[in-house]
């Protein structure tokens, strides 16, 4: 499989449950050609998975994916090929965040109990120490609680704004983490086009904004993508002039549906996205 690589992963830094180490190795098991570590609002985990990828034949890809606005819609924004220099600059900017985030949690977390759903933020926090917080975690305390069947049915039921139990975090905006990414010298992209962004109209209304701003990339091959919308993904990317990306989203037994390199089996994302990637610094 060294002709492949995966470009969005997550570690038990935010929301999977592998450490980087531990995803490094399994990318050489798997022969992948590069993978990159794209933990949710924090670069904590990347020390651990540059030093553990050395003296291996994967090319590990410094990552963050930023959680931002657009139009009131949450889009992810990647930053692909971070420079360590850099890591204390993207800590810095997503610090403030990642409080309005934390207050945004507890609020959630009160408002469940208020409605029977007994869940205790502390140990949620202390079951899930060396990473962030967030629903999906609060979902996985829900399915192991028994208040839910799965992790989607925690989404669709408790977690989502229409809930009336989660009110949004204040964020960055999408353009602004764009430009701050490029300002880094960094690789913006796009994540997941099409779980935002529903239709080609909206998706291209964002990008004719997006790309004077900076933006590098778009994901164009994604576990939940159909052959039919990655065709499609692939054809808007060619019409703004944008470079392809490509991954599984994998974040372990958090997931447990969606494998490294493979997503849900079908995933080919080909090794040479990542030099092309490179390329647009």
């Amino acid at each position: 499989m060294g002709r492949y690589c995966d470009l969005h992963t997550h570690s038990h830094y935010s929301d999977g449950t592998l450490s980087p180490a531990q995803i490094i190795a399994e990318a050489e098991r798997l022969s992948l050609s590069a993978v990159a570590l794209t933990d949710h609002n924090t670069v904590a985990g990347l020390p651990e998975f540059l030093a553990a990828a050395r003296n291996t034949a994967v090319q590990a890809v410094p990552g963050v994916e930023i959680s931002t606005n657009y139009k009131e819609k949450e889009l992810h924004i990647l930053g692909l090929f971070l420079k360590p220099e850099t890591f204390g600059e993207v800590t810095d900017l997503l610090d403030g965040f990642n409080r309005k985030k934390e207050e945004s949690n507890r609020l959630l977390i009160r408002n469940l109990n208020k409605a029977g759903y007994t869940l205790d933020y502390a140990d949620i926090c202390r079951s899930h120490r060396e990473g962030t917080v967030n629903r999906a975690v609060i979902a996985s305390a829900l399915l192991e609680r028994g208040y839910v069947s799965n992790i989607n049915e925690a989404f669709r039921v408790l977690l989502s704004k229409k809930s009336g139990y989660y009110f949004p975090p204040e964020r960055l905006s999408a353009l602004e983490a764009i430009a701050f990414l490029r300002n880094i010298h960094a690789v913006p992209v796009l994540a997941h086009s099409f779980l935002n962004l529903k239709t080609e109209e909206e998706l291209r209304i964002f990008l004719k904004q997006a790309v004077p701003c900076g933006l590098a990339a778009m994901e164009t091959m994604y576990s939940a993508y159909s052959a039919e919308t990655t065709e499609t993904a692939r054809r808007i990317a060619r019409e703004f002039g944008l470079a392809e990306s490509g991954g599984s989203d994998f974040h372990g037994q958090t997931k447990p549906h969606i494998s490294l390199g493979t997503g849900k089996g079908g995933l080919a994302v080909p090794a040479d996205f990542t030099n092309y990637l490179k390329n647009t610094i």
